[in-house]
């Protein structure tokens, strides 16, 4: 076929395509999905599909996303992390003699929020302590917007410490001896300080009831953080230093109860889905089309071994054979192996329709011509017949998208997909077995079903589209 005729092919089938306006529809919901697919590390982290797996100790754990504050009652404190970039430092080191040193930096968190964040993290200080007996000593103190101070943290510190004041006991009875001074007697008797939320009480107005129910101080609150060392050999590091201020809310999508982005799980699962989706279609369609114009074309005996085949393949119950042969991979489960597994059993409702197009294509006259000048079985098959079924495979590769999709997220859901895999069908498995809709975590559950959804509809809507223009007769409907 020459470059010309090609060319005029293709414009005529954008001209009948644009006339089809779920399939421009569909073909733009497509861009979107390869677009955020391909951008998954930019969107995202390069290396989220590495740490899926491993703790994540710096984000909350359960939080919903940060647009949650427009429609909730009241807003919650979101997400927040500094680094030695974000503070000033004031002493890097000053000698007050008999071997003391004295290091001091102080950052600036703006509180505009009725609920605090739910615990401040300090971490990443790297001290080396010559002489493990002398140790150094830490002291936090915070000023507040109404101009008290508070001393939440006074004690010794050591190699590899992480200072936790939402849990800390030196921290939570600095901050509850503290308030009692502005309590009441009837209000001091009530509390219970294991149960009292000490960041509310941080945060709080400096009035009775800030140990029962405290009221929001907003305004900006400044941390100052004094490091003391009693020994001349001793060495202190703040390149790794990480505050923490553990959000209410975190990102577009909030995390699970590891503490995962969801958002980033539900990119980079855009891929995987992309992928498996499109691999099992083409191979299975590709596959049926060629089992069943081959059967077609030979008939007789072999034609009736293979469609006997078919048959068969046919009878036996699709997902409970996947459910048994993914557990017996379970704990070695590849994405490769899920894709062999789904155009295993895909392929045999092609192969039917595929065969009874065939019989009527070989009696034509062309393939008669073809064969009465000795052109062998392969050629017969793929040059003059399989192209007249391509306008079939074409629609039917993007009808089995979603199919392979919701398979996937099916055997994922119950535990037996790839288990290292960031998948849509593996966060709902992770937010069943954490009870997530018992729990009220929304956000962990309706985003990975909208996005197999939508997944699904993009498909069904291109190949509805195709279907419509490669098939004259469904045209004219």
């Amino acid at each position: 076929m020459r470059w010309v005729d090609i060319k005029d092919s293709l414009a005529n089938f954008w001209f009948e395509f644009r006339r089809q306006k779920g399939g421009l529809l569909g073909l733009f919901l497509l861009t979107l999905l390869v677009v955020v697919a391909l951008a998954a590390p930019i969107l995202t982290s390069p290396d989220i599909p590495q740490k899926w797996k491993l703790p994540w100790e710096d984000t909350p754990k359960a939080v919903p996303p940060v647009w949650y504050n427009w429609f909730a009652g009241e807003s919650l404190a979101p997400h927040k992390l500094y680094t030695i970039n974000d503070v000033k430092m004031l002493n890097k080191g000053d000698d007050l003699g008999g071997g003391v040193r004295y290091y001091k930096f102080e950052f600036k968190y703006d509180f505009n929020y009725d609920v605090p964040p739910s615990n401040i993290i300090i971490k990443g200080i790297d001290i080396r302590l010559q002489d493990i007996n002398t140790k150094a000593n830490l002291v936090i103190t915070v000023h507040r917007p109404d101009g008290k101070s508070v001393e939440v943290y006074s004690g010794d510190f050591m190699e590899g410490m992480v200072i936790q004041l939402a849990s800390d006991d030196i921290a939570r009875s600095n901050i509850i001896s503290w308030a009692s001074q502005y309590e009441s007697r009837s209000n001091l008797d009530k509390v219970v300080p294991t149960i009292v939320d000490v960041m509310k009480v941080l945060f709080g107005k400096a009035q009775t009831g800030i140990l029962i129910n405290p009221e929001p101080l907003k305004g900006t609150y400044t941390f100052d953080v004094e490091l003391y060392t009693f020994n001349p050999e001793d060495q202190v590091n703040f390149d790794n230093l990480k505050i923490i201020f553990t959000g209410r809310t975190y990102g577009y999508m909030g995390t699970d109860d590891k503490g995962r982005d969801l958002w980033a799980g539900l990119v980079w699962g855009t891929r995987i889905s992309l992928i498996i989706g499109i691999s099992v279609a083409v191979l299975s369609v590709l596959f049926g089309v060629l089992y069943g114009v081959t059967s077609a074309y030979l008939g007789g005996w072999t034609d009736e071994m293979m469609m006997r085949f078919q048959e068969f393949m046919a009878s036996i119950p699709t997902l409970p054979i996947l459910i048994m042969l993914a557990s017996a991979f379970k704990g070695h489960v590849t994405l490769g192996i899920i894709v062999l597994l789904l155009v295993v059993f895909g392929w045999v409702g092609i192969a039917r329709v595929s065969r009874s197009m065939a019989l009527q294509i070989k009696e034509q006259t062309y393939v008669e011509a073809a064969i009465a000048l000795g052109a062998g079985t392969g050629r017969i098959i793929f040059k003059h017949i399989m192209p007249q079924l391509l306008p079939y495979a074409f629609a039917q590769i993007a009808l089995s998208v979603p199919g392979a999709v919701l398979t996937e997220a099916g055997l994922s859901y119950l535990g037996l997909g790839d288990p290292t895999a960031v998948t849509w069908g593996q966060i709902l498995h992770d937010a069943q077995a954490a009870n997530a809709t018992i729990n009220g975590y929304w956000w962990w559950v309706i985003p990975p079903g909208l996005a197999i959804a939508l997944v699904s509809l993009t498909f069904v809507l291109l190949g509805t589209a195709l279907d419509r223009v490669l098939n004259p007769r469904l045209r004219r409907l």
